[in-house]
Protein backbone atom coordinates (compact mmCIF):
# COMPACT_ATOMS: atom_id res chain seq x y z
CA UNK A 1 0.00 0.00 0.00
CA UNK A 2 1.29 3.44 -0.84
CA UNK A 3 0.17 7.04 -0.82
CA UNK A 4 1.32 9.54 -3.48
CA UNK A 5 4.21 11.66 -2.17
CA UNK A 6 4.95 15.17 -3.38
CA UNK A 7 8.32 15.82 -4.95
CA UNK A 8 10.86 17.92 -3.04
CA UNK A 9 12.24 21.05 -4.66
CA UNK A 10 15.77 20.15 -5.71
CA UNK A 11 17.21 23.53 -4.74
CA UNK A 12 18.85 23.58 -1.31
CA UNK A 13 20.54 26.97 -1.71
CA UNK A 14 17.31 28.94 -1.61
CA UNK A 15 14.83 28.95 1.29
CA UNK A 16 12.60 25.89 1.40
CA UNK A 17 9.10 26.57 0.04
CA UNK A 18 6.61 27.23 2.85
CA UNK A 19 2.94 28.14 2.93
CA UNK A 20 2.14 31.84 3.22
CA UNK A 21 5.09 33.11 1.21
CA UNK A 22 2.82 35.28 -0.92
CA UNK A 23 0.28 36.33 1.70
CA UNK A 24 -0.21 40.10 1.79
CA UNK A 25 -1.32 42.07 4.83
CA UNK A 26 -2.62 45.64 5.16
CA UNK A 27 -0.45 48.38 6.61
CA UNK A 28 -1.95 50.92 8.95
CA UNK A 29 -0.22 53.63 6.93
CA UNK A 30 -1.95 52.46 3.75
CA UNK A 31 -1.42 49.80 1.12
CA UNK A 32 -0.36 46.19 1.52
CA UNK A 33 2.91 44.28 1.79
CA UNK A 34 3.95 40.64 1.66
CA UNK A 35 3.89 39.32 5.21
CA UNK A 36 7.28 38.67 6.81
CA UNK A 37 6.80 35.74 9.20
CA UNK A 38 9.61 36.09 11.74
CA UNK A 39 8.01 34.20 14.62
CA UNK A 40 9.25 30.69 13.78
CA UNK A 41 10.03 29.95 17.41
CA UNK A 42 6.31 30.06 18.24
CA UNK A 43 5.02 28.19 15.18
CA UNK A 44 6.96 27.78 11.96
CA UNK A 45 5.07 28.01 8.66
CA UNK A 46 4.24 24.65 7.13
CA UNK A 47 6.59 23.39 4.47
CA UNK A 48 4.90 23.21 1.08
CA UNK A 49 6.20 19.65 0.86
CA UNK A 50 4.35 18.75 4.05
CA UNK A 51 1.12 20.34 2.87
CA UNK A 52 1.32 18.58 -0.47
CA UNK A 53 2.01 15.21 1.14
CA UNK A 54 -0.95 15.60 3.49
CA UNK A 55 -3.20 16.68 0.61
CA UNK A 56 -2.13 13.61 -1.36
CA UNK A 57 -3.00 11.36 1.59
CA UNK A 58 -6.27 13.07 2.59
CA UNK A 59 -8.58 11.10 0.21
CA UNK A 60 -7.20 7.90 1.74
CA UNK A 61 -7.84 8.99 5.34
CA UNK A 62 -9.17 6.26 7.60
CA UNK A 63 -9.15 5.02 11.18
CA UNK A 64 -5.83 3.81 12.58
CA UNK A 65 -5.43 0.39 14.27
CA UNK A 66 -9.21 -0.06 14.25
CA UNK A 67 -10.44 -1.09 10.81
CA UNK A 68 -10.24 -4.02 8.42
CA UNK A 69 -11.00 -1.91 5.37
CA UNK A 70 -8.43 -0.82 2.82
CA UNK A 71 -8.27 2.83 3.93
CA UNK A 72 -7.94 1.88 7.58
CA UNK A 73 -5.15 -0.54 6.78
CA UNK A 74 -3.41 2.06 4.62
CA UNK A 75 -3.73 4.71 7.35
CA UNK A 76 -2.35 2.28 9.92
CA UNK A 77 0.64 1.55 7.71
CA UNK A 78 1.16 5.27 7.20
CA UNK A 79 1.01 5.90 10.95
CA UNK A 80 3.52 3.20 11.82
CA UNK A 81 5.82 4.07 8.93
CA UNK A 82 5.79 7.64 10.25
CA UNK A 83 6.97 6.30 13.60
CA UNK A 84 9.91 4.63 11.88
CA UNK A 85 10.70 7.81 9.93
CA UNK A 86 10.81 9.87 13.13
CA UNK A 87 12.98 7.25 14.84
CA UNK A 88 15.45 7.43 11.97
CA UNK A 89 15.36 11.25 11.97
CA UNK A 90 16.26 11.25 15.67
CA UNK A 91 18.90 8.51 15.47
CA UNK A 92 16.99 6.36 17.93
CA UNK A 93 18.59 3.25 19.40
CA UNK A 94 17.18 -0.17 18.55
CA UNK A 95 15.16 -0.50 21.76
CA UNK A 96 13.92 3.11 21.96
CA UNK A 97 10.23 3.91 21.66
CA UNK A 98 8.65 6.77 19.71
CA UNK A 99 5.41 7.94 21.31
CA UNK A 100 3.22 10.42 19.50
CA UNK A 101 1.71 13.19 21.63
CA UNK A 102 0.10 16.58 21.07
CA UNK A 103 3.17 18.77 21.65
CA UNK A 104 6.42 19.17 23.56
CA UNK A 105 4.38 20.18 26.60
CA UNK A 106 2.32 17.02 26.30
CA UNK A 107 5.43 14.89 25.82
CA UNK A 108 7.12 16.20 28.95
CA UNK A 109 3.94 15.89 31.01
CA UNK A 110 3.72 12.27 29.81
CA UNK A 111 7.28 11.63 30.97
CA UNK A 112 6.57 13.40 34.26
CA UNK A 113 3.67 11.01 34.82
CA UNK A 114 5.95 8.04 34.08
CA UNK A 115 8.94 8.76 36.32
CA UNK A 116 9.43 6.31 39.20
CA UNK A 117 8.27 7.13 42.70
CA UNK A 118 10.81 9.17 44.62
CA UNK A 119 12.51 10.44 41.48
CA UNK A 120 14.40 13.70 41.90
CA UNK A 121 14.25 16.07 38.94
CA UNK A 122 16.87 18.69 38.14
CA UNK A 123 15.84 21.54 35.86
CA UNK A 124 17.42 24.92 35.14
CA UNK A 125 15.41 28.07 35.77
CA UNK A 126 16.21 28.96 32.16
CA UNK A 127 13.79 26.38 30.76
CA UNK A 128 10.59 27.04 28.82
CA UNK A 129 7.52 26.46 30.98
CA UNK A 130 6.87 23.23 29.04
CA UNK A 131 9.93 21.71 30.68
CA UNK A 132 9.98 23.81 33.86
CA UNK A 133 6.50 23.04 35.19
CA UNK A 134 5.40 19.41 34.55
CA UNK A 135 7.25 17.86 37.50
CA UNK A 136 4.63 18.60 40.14
CA UNK A 137 4.64 15.16 41.75
CA UNK A 138 8.43 14.88 41.96
CA UNK A 139 11.14 16.36 44.14
CA UNK A 140 12.39 19.21 41.97
CA UNK A 141 15.70 21.05 42.26
CA UNK A 142 15.69 24.28 40.26
CA UNK A 143 19.18 25.24 39.15
CA UNK A 144 20.29 28.87 38.76
CA UNK A 145 20.88 30.27 35.31
CA UNK A 146 24.47 29.56 34.23
CA UNK A 147 26.48 32.21 32.42
CA UNK A 148 28.69 29.86 30.41
CA UNK A 149 28.22 26.35 29.02
CA UNK A 150 30.97 25.16 31.35
CA UNK A 151 29.15 26.66 34.32
CA UNK A 152 26.00 24.80 33.26
CA UNK A 153 27.87 21.50 33.50
CA UNK A 154 29.55 22.41 36.78
CA UNK A 155 26.23 23.49 38.32
CA UNK A 156 24.62 20.20 37.37
CA UNK A 157 27.55 18.13 38.63
CA UNK A 158 27.44 19.84 42.03
CA UNK A 159 23.69 19.37 42.32
CA UNK A 160 23.86 15.69 41.38
CA UNK A 161 26.76 15.05 43.75
CA UNK A 162 24.62 16.31 46.66
CA UNK A 163 21.59 14.13 45.87
CA UNK A 164 20.66 10.75 47.33
CA UNK A 165 22.80 8.46 45.12
CA UNK A 166 20.43 5.49 45.48
CA UNK A 167 17.22 7.03 44.18
CA UNK A 168 16.19 7.66 40.58
CA UNK A 169 17.01 11.06 39.12
CA UNK A 170 16.19 12.91 35.93
CA UNK A 171 17.76 16.00 34.36
CA UNK A 172 15.67 18.14 31.99
CA UNK A 173 17.44 20.57 29.69
CA UNK A 174 16.77 22.49 26.50
CA UNK A 175 18.87 21.99 23.41
CA UNK A 176 18.46 25.58 22.18
CA UNK A 177 16.92 28.37 24.20
CA UNK A 178 13.56 29.67 22.99
CA UNK A 179 14.62 33.10 24.25
CA UNK A 180 18.25 33.55 23.22
CA UNK A 181 18.62 30.77 20.65
CA UNK A 182 21.86 29.71 22.35
CA UNK A 183 22.91 26.07 22.08
CA UNK A 184 23.35 24.19 25.33
CA UNK A 185 26.15 21.65 25.97
CA UNK A 186 23.81 18.68 25.75
CA UNK A 187 26.41 15.96 25.26
CA UNK A 188 28.44 17.18 28.26
CA UNK A 189 25.33 17.48 30.42
CA UNK A 190 24.30 13.94 29.45
CA UNK A 191 27.73 12.65 30.43
CA UNK A 192 27.49 14.42 33.79
CA UNK A 193 24.01 13.03 34.42
CA UNK A 194 24.99 9.46 33.59
CA UNK A 195 28.19 9.69 35.66
CA UNK A 196 25.98 10.37 38.69
CA UNK A 197 23.40 7.69 37.91
CA UNK A 198 20.79 10.11 36.54
CA UNK A 199 18.89 10.14 33.26
CA UNK A 200 18.36 13.12 30.98
CA UNK A 201 15.55 14.34 28.74
CA UNK A 202 16.24 16.85 25.99
CA UNK A 203 13.66 19.50 25.13
CA UNK A 204 14.43 19.77 21.41
CA UNK A 205 11.47 21.99 20.49
CA UNK A 206 13.80 24.79 19.35
CA UNK A 207 16.73 22.56 18.37
CA UNK A 208 15.16 20.00 16.02
CA UNK A 209 13.92 22.54 13.42
CA UNK A 210 17.36 24.16 13.17
CA UNK A 211 19.94 21.47 13.80
CA UNK A 212 20.29 17.68 13.54
CA UNK A 213 19.33 15.82 16.72
CA UNK A 214 20.79 12.35 17.27
CA UNK A 215 19.72 10.57 20.46
CA UNK A 216 22.52 8.02 20.31
CA UNK A 217 25.24 10.57 19.52
CA UNK A 218 24.10 12.99 22.23
CA UNK A 219 23.59 10.02 24.59
CA UNK A 220 20.36 11.41 26.00
CA UNK A 221 17.64 9.16 27.36
CA UNK A 222 14.66 10.97 25.83
CA UNK A 223 13.94 13.69 23.30
CA UNK A 224 10.75 15.75 23.09
CA UNK A 225 9.71 18.12 20.31
CA UNK A 226 6.64 19.61 18.59
CA UNK A 227 5.54 19.29 14.99
CA UNK A 228 4.32 22.87 14.72
CA UNK A 229 7.85 24.17 15.24
CA UNK A 230 9.21 21.64 12.72
CA UNK A 231 7.19 23.03 9.79
CA UNK A 232 4.42 20.47 10.41
CA UNK A 233 0.92 21.67 11.41
CA UNK A 234 -2.03 19.68 12.84
CA UNK A 235 -0.99 19.51 16.50
CA UNK A 236 1.28 16.53 17.08
CA UNK A 237 4.44 16.03 19.09
CA UNK A 238 6.98 13.35 19.91
CA UNK A 239 8.51 11.74 22.98
CA UNK A 240 11.26 9.34 21.93
CA UNK A 241 13.69 7.36 24.01
CA UNK A 242 14.10 4.61 26.58
CA UNK A 243 11.14 2.30 27.01
CA UNK A 244 11.49 0.95 30.56
CA UNK A 245 9.99 3.84 32.54
CA UNK A 246 7.25 4.23 29.95
CA UNK A 247 6.41 0.53 30.05
CA UNK A 248 6.31 0.46 33.85
CA UNK A 249 4.08 3.51 34.25
CA UNK A 250 0.33 3.60 34.18
CA UNK A 251 -0.98 4.69 30.78
CA UNK A 252 -0.91 8.46 30.30
CA UNK A 253 -4.54 8.26 29.13
CA UNK A 254 -6.81 5.32 29.88
CA UNK A 255 -8.89 4.18 26.96
CA UNK A 256 -9.08 2.29 23.72
CA UNK A 257 -5.80 1.71 21.95
CA UNK A 258 -3.79 1.68 25.18
CA UNK A 259 -5.51 -1.50 26.35
CA UNK A 260 -4.72 -4.93 24.94
CA UNK A 261 -7.48 -6.85 26.77
CA UNK A 262 -10.32 -5.79 29.09
CA UNK A 263 -12.45 -8.29 31.03
CA UNK A 264 -15.09 -8.17 33.75
CA UNK A 265 -14.24 -9.80 37.07
CA UNK A 266 -16.56 -11.92 39.11
CA UNK A 267 -16.85 -9.13 41.67
CA UNK A 268 -18.12 -6.77 38.99
CA UNK A 269 -14.89 -4.88 38.46
CA UNK A 270 -12.70 -4.69 35.36
CA UNK A 271 -9.28 -6.15 34.68
CA UNK A 272 -7.13 -4.43 32.05
CA UNK A 273 -4.07 -5.73 30.26
CA UNK A 274 -2.23 -2.67 28.93
CA UNK A 275 0.06 -2.57 25.93
CA UNK A 276 3.81 -2.42 26.57
CA UNK A 277 4.54 -0.75 23.23
CA UNK A 278 4.21 2.96 22.46
CA UNK A 279 0.47 2.35 22.13
CA UNK A 280 0.34 2.20 25.95
CA UNK A 281 0.46 6.01 25.99
CA UNK A 282 -1.48 6.71 22.78
CA UNK A 283 -5.05 6.02 23.85
CA UNK A 284 -7.87 7.24 21.64
CA UNK A 285 -7.98 7.73 17.90
CA UNK A 286 -4.54 9.02 16.91
CA UNK A 287 -3.93 12.19 14.94
CA UNK A 288 -2.70 10.39 11.84
CA UNK A 289 -2.55 13.59 9.75
CA UNK A 290 -0.50 15.37 12.42
CA UNK A 291 1.83 12.40 12.74
CA UNK A 292 2.23 12.07 8.98
CA UNK A 293 2.99 15.79 8.72
CA UNK A 294 5.85 15.37 11.21
CA UNK A 295 7.25 12.44 9.25
CA UNK A 296 6.97 14.43 6.02
CA UNK A 297 8.85 17.35 7.58
CA UNK A 298 11.57 15.00 8.86
CA UNK A 299 12.02 13.62 5.35
CA UNK A 300 12.00 17.07 3.75
CA UNK A 301 14.68 18.45 6.09
CA UNK A 302 16.83 15.36 5.69
CA UNK A 303 16.57 15.32 1.90
CA UNK A 304 17.25 19.04 1.65
CA UNK A 305 20.51 18.49 3.51
CA UNK A 306 20.68 19.72 7.09
CA UNK A 307 24.25 20.93 6.65
CA UNK A 308 23.14 23.32 3.90
CA UNK A 309 20.14 24.48 5.92
CA UNK A 310 22.29 25.10 9.00
CA UNK A 311 24.89 27.00 6.98
CA UNK A 312 22.30 29.29 5.42
CA UNK A 313 20.60 29.92 8.75
CA UNK A 314 23.90 30.83 10.35
CA UNK A 315 24.40 33.44 7.64
CA UNK A 316 21.01 34.92 8.56
CA UNK A 317 21.89 34.84 12.27
CA UNK A 318 25.10 36.76 11.57
CA UNK A 319 23.26 39.33 9.46
CA UNK A 320 20.64 39.94 12.13
CA UNK A 321 23.16 40.23 14.94
CA UNK A 322 25.43 42.53 12.93
CA UNK A 323 22.45 44.67 11.89
CA UNK A 324 21.15 45.00 15.45
CA UNK A 325 24.66 45.81 16.71
CA UNK A 326 24.62 48.92 14.51
CA UNK A 327 21.71 50.34 16.52
CA UNK A 328 23.11 51.45 19.91
CA UNK A 329 19.67 51.52 21.50
CA UNK A 330 19.21 47.76 20.94
CA UNK A 331 20.41 45.25 23.53
CA UNK A 332 20.42 41.60 22.49
CA UNK A 333 19.72 39.19 25.36
CA UNK A 334 22.25 36.45 26.00
CA UNK A 335 23.25 34.02 28.71
CA UNK A 336 26.53 32.76 27.29
CA UNK A 337 27.82 35.88 25.51
CA UNK A 338 28.10 37.19 21.97
CA UNK A 339 30.29 34.35 20.73
CA UNK A 340 27.95 31.56 21.84
CA UNK A 341 26.64 29.40 18.99
CA UNK A 342 22.91 29.81 18.44
CA UNK A 343 20.02 29.00 16.16
CA UNK A 344 17.74 31.52 14.45
CA UNK A 345 16.14 32.83 17.64
CA UNK A 346 17.18 36.28 18.93
CA UNK A 347 15.54 38.36 21.65
CA UNK A 348 16.26 42.00 22.37
CA UNK A 349 15.00 45.16 24.02
CA UNK A 350 15.14 48.73 22.71
CA UNK A 351 16.06 51.58 25.04
CA UNK A 352 13.18 54.02 25.41
CA UNK A 353 10.61 51.64 23.93
CA UNK A 354 7.90 49.46 25.35
CA UNK A 355 8.62 46.08 23.73
CA UNK A 356 4.95 45.49 22.90
CA UNK A 357 4.71 48.93 21.27
CA UNK A 358 7.78 48.16 19.17
CA UNK A 359 6.43 44.77 18.06
CA UNK A 360 3.05 46.31 17.23
CA UNK A 361 4.71 48.96 15.06
CA UNK A 362 6.75 46.31 13.23
CA UNK A 363 3.50 44.55 12.38
CA UNK A 364 1.23 47.49 11.62
CA UNK A 365 3.71 49.66 9.73
CA UNK A 366 6.01 47.09 8.09
CA UNK A 367 4.05 43.83 7.89
CA UNK A 368 6.56 41.99 10.08
CA UNK A 369 5.39 39.37 12.57
CA UNK A 370 7.58 38.95 15.66
CA UNK A 371 6.82 37.99 19.27
CA UNK A 372 6.84 40.17 22.35
CA UNK A 373 6.45 39.14 25.97
CA UNK A 374 8.23 36.71 28.28
CA UNK A 375 8.01 33.81 25.81
CA UNK A 376 6.68 31.31 28.37
CA UNK A 377 10.11 31.43 30.01
CA UNK A 378 9.41 34.02 32.70
CA UNK A 379 12.32 33.29 35.09
CA UNK A 380 14.87 33.37 32.26
CA UNK A 381 13.65 36.61 30.68
CA UNK A 382 13.47 38.31 34.07
CA UNK A 383 17.02 37.18 34.80
CA UNK A 384 18.24 38.54 31.47
CA UNK A 385 16.40 41.84 31.98
CA UNK A 386 17.61 42.15 35.55
CA UNK A 387 14.08 42.64 36.86
CA UNK A 388 12.67 41.60 40.21
CA UNK A 389 10.46 38.49 40.12
CA UNK A 390 7.59 40.57 41.52
CA UNK A 391 7.81 43.29 38.87
CA UNK A 392 4.80 43.56 36.54
CA UNK A 393 4.78 42.03 33.09
CA UNK A 394 3.26 38.83 31.77
CA UNK A 395 3.77 36.49 28.86
CA UNK A 396 1.87 38.03 25.96
CA UNK A 397 -0.04 40.47 28.16
CA UNK A 398 1.93 43.71 28.57
CA UNK A 399 0.81 46.13 31.25
CA UNK A 400 2.84 49.17 30.24
CA UNK A 401 1.47 51.78 27.87
CA UNK A 402 3.21 52.65 24.58
CA UNK A 403 6.30 54.73 25.31
CA UNK A 404 6.69 53.38 28.84
CA UNK A 405 9.42 50.93 29.78
CA UNK A 406 8.18 47.37 29.74
CA UNK A 407 9.54 44.27 31.43
CA UNK A 408 9.06 42.19 28.31
CA UNK A 409 11.29 41.63 25.31
CA UNK A 410 11.01 41.30 21.52
CA UNK A 411 11.88 38.04 19.77
CA UNK A 412 12.70 37.59 16.09
CA UNK A 413 13.01 34.02 14.84
CA UNK A 414 13.50 32.46 11.45
CA UNK A 415 14.52 29.27 9.73
CA UNK A 416 14.58 27.16 6.59
CA UNK A 417 11.79 29.09 4.85
CA UNK A 418 12.91 32.65 5.58
CA UNK A 419 13.72 34.79 2.50
CA UNK A 420 16.60 37.24 2.65
CA UNK A 421 14.15 40.10 2.00
CA UNK A 422 12.36 39.44 5.29
CA UNK A 423 15.62 39.86 7.21
CA UNK A 424 16.51 43.01 5.28
CA UNK A 425 13.06 44.52 5.90
CA UNK A 426 13.26 43.69 9.60
CA UNK A 427 16.65 45.36 10.06
CA UNK A 428 15.54 48.40 8.08
CA UNK A 429 12.37 48.66 10.17
CA UNK A 430 14.27 48.45 13.46
CA UNK A 431 16.61 51.21 12.38
CA UNK A 432 13.80 53.47 11.16
CA UNK A 433 11.66 52.99 14.25
CA UNK A 434 14.55 53.79 16.59
CA UNK A 435 15.73 56.81 14.64
CA UNK A 436 12.43 58.26 13.42
CA UNK A 437 9.83 56.85 15.79
CA UNK A 438 6.53 55.17 14.97
CA UNK A 439 4.37 56.76 12.30
CA UNK A 440 1.16 55.82 14.09
CA UNK A 441 -0.30 56.11 17.57
CA UNK A 442 -0.93 52.95 19.60
CA UNK A 443 -2.96 51.97 22.64
CA UNK A 444 -3.45 48.93 24.85
CA UNK A 445 -6.63 46.97 24.18
CA UNK A 446 -7.47 43.62 25.79
CA UNK A 447 -3.89 43.20 26.91
CA UNK A 448 -2.38 43.88 23.49
CA UNK A 449 -0.78 46.96 21.97
CA UNK A 450 -2.76 47.91 18.86
CA UNK A 451 -2.87 50.85 16.45
CA UNK A 452 -5.34 53.61 17.16
CA UNK A 453 -7.86 53.74 14.33
CA UNK A 454 -7.13 56.76 12.15
CA UNK A 455 -4.55 58.13 14.59
CA UNK A 456 -1.33 58.88 12.76
CA UNK A 457 1.55 60.04 14.95
CA UNK A 458 2.67 63.68 14.83
CA UNK A 459 6.21 63.46 13.48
Amino acid sequence: MSVPTAALDSSVCAPLPVLGQNVTVPLVTGGEVTYAALDYAASAPALQRVWDDVAAYAPYYGSVHRGAGYLSQLSTDLFENSRRTVAEFLGCRADDQVVFTRSTTDSLNLLAAAIPAGCQVFVYETEHHASLLPWRDARVSYLDAPRTPGQAVETLERALADRDPYGPALVCVTGASNVTGELWPVRELAAAAHAHGARIVLDAAQLAPHHPVDIAELDVDWVAFSGHKLYAPFGSGVLAGRADWLQSAEPYLAGGGASRKVARRADGGVDVDWHTTAARHEAGSPNVIGVYSIASACKALTEAGFDSLVAREQELVSRVREGLAEVPEVRVLSLFGDDAPRVGVISFVVRGWNSSHFAAALSAEYGIGVRDGLFCAHPLVRTLLGSDPQDPGECGAPEAEPGERSLNAIRVSFGAGTPDEHIDRFLRAVTELVREGARWNYRTEDGRCVPDRGEAAQV
